[in-house]
């Protein structure tokens, strides 16, 4: 009766205060997976969902022209990441090396656009970006062009895109990365004869390299799927996996292969986790999100 009893005092107070969190994740996350799940194997009649099991969501998956943007997603996404380091590798470097006060300062600086709607912040870029906005309008006064250059609705305007808005989530493993980093053996390294780049290839990169690594898995996944960058930024003509998606929920009304192509995108995040896992990563370093 003693043991019950003290059994009962231990766990029920646990089952309270794990049981709303429990309940929480199986209704907004586990439910609506499941019925995503579900959803991708059933047909349509065009217009609404027929509930009959079918494979054909899943056979379209390998559509020639889905392998296409497939394709073209894969390719953005590793620019886009290649990019977020290059840029975002001297930023949290240069910010872990500053002082407390300079150090916070940057810190709010990278944090401030969060407090700002994505959209909102990519469409002014817009008015940077377009035939009349500041850039062109700039370089016309200075002489260096004749007319106004093509930069908005382009590829490279979607990459801009989601270079600056996936930049934070470079930056900031990386600054945690850095911060942890004994700069005494970069000292170390070059009084034993190393200059400053075999210092940054062979000492600094490697010791770095979860920061690198968990900013790279936090940066290309969302850019497979942020649609809303190529809507504002390419202006649709730009097709993502993420497009496909938004497309086949809204336009297509096909609601079963828009499950399909979600599927497809888990999946493919799920393989990526587990490869980053398999690295030796932490998967609560990826909760800087």
């Amino acid at each position: 009766m003693k043991k019950n009893h003290k059994f009962r005092n231990k766990t029920i107070p646990l089952l309270t205060t794990v049981s709303p969190i429990t309940i929480w994740l199986i209704l907004l996350v586990a439910a609506p997976l499941i019925y995503v799940f579900y959803l991708s194997f059933q047909s349509t009649d065009g217009y609404s969902v027929v509930y009959k099991l079918t494979l054909s969501n899943y056979k379209e998956l390998f559509n020639p022209t889905y392998l296409e943007i497939y394709s073209n997603s894969f390719v953005l996404a590793v620019l886009t990441t290649v990019f977020s380091v290059l840029f975002g590798y001297p930023f949290a470097y240069h910010m872990a090396r500053a002082s407390g006060k300079k150090k916070a300062l940057m810190m709010m600086l990278l944090m401030i656009p969060f407090w700002t709607n994505s959209m909102i912040r990519l469409n002014g870029w817009k008015t940077i970006l377009g035939k009349t906005g500041l850039l062109n309008t700039v370089l016309e006064k200075l002489h260096l062009i004749n007319a106004p250059l093509e930069i908005l609705y382009t590829r490279g305007a979607v990459l801009l895109g989601m270079v600056y808005i996936l930049f934070p989530y470079m930056v900031l493993p990386l600054f945690a990365s850095i911060d942890k980093l004994d700069f005494g053996l970069l000292e170390a390294s070059n009084d034993l004869g190393a200059n400053k780049v075999k210092t940054f290839l062979h000492v600094t990169m490697p010791l770095t390299f979860p920061g690198i690594f968990s900013g790279t898995i936090l940066v290309f996944i969302p850019s497979l799927g942020y649609f809303f960058v190529s809507d504002i930024m390419g202006g649709g003509k730009s097709q993502l996996i993420g497009n496909l998606i938004e497309n086949q929920f809204k336009a297509a009304n096909n609601w079963p292969l828009g499950a399909a192509f979600s599927m497809l995108l888990i999946i493919l995040i799920i393989i990526i986790v587990s490869i980053y896992k398999k690295c030796g990563g932490d998967i609560k370093d990826l909760g800087v999100m």
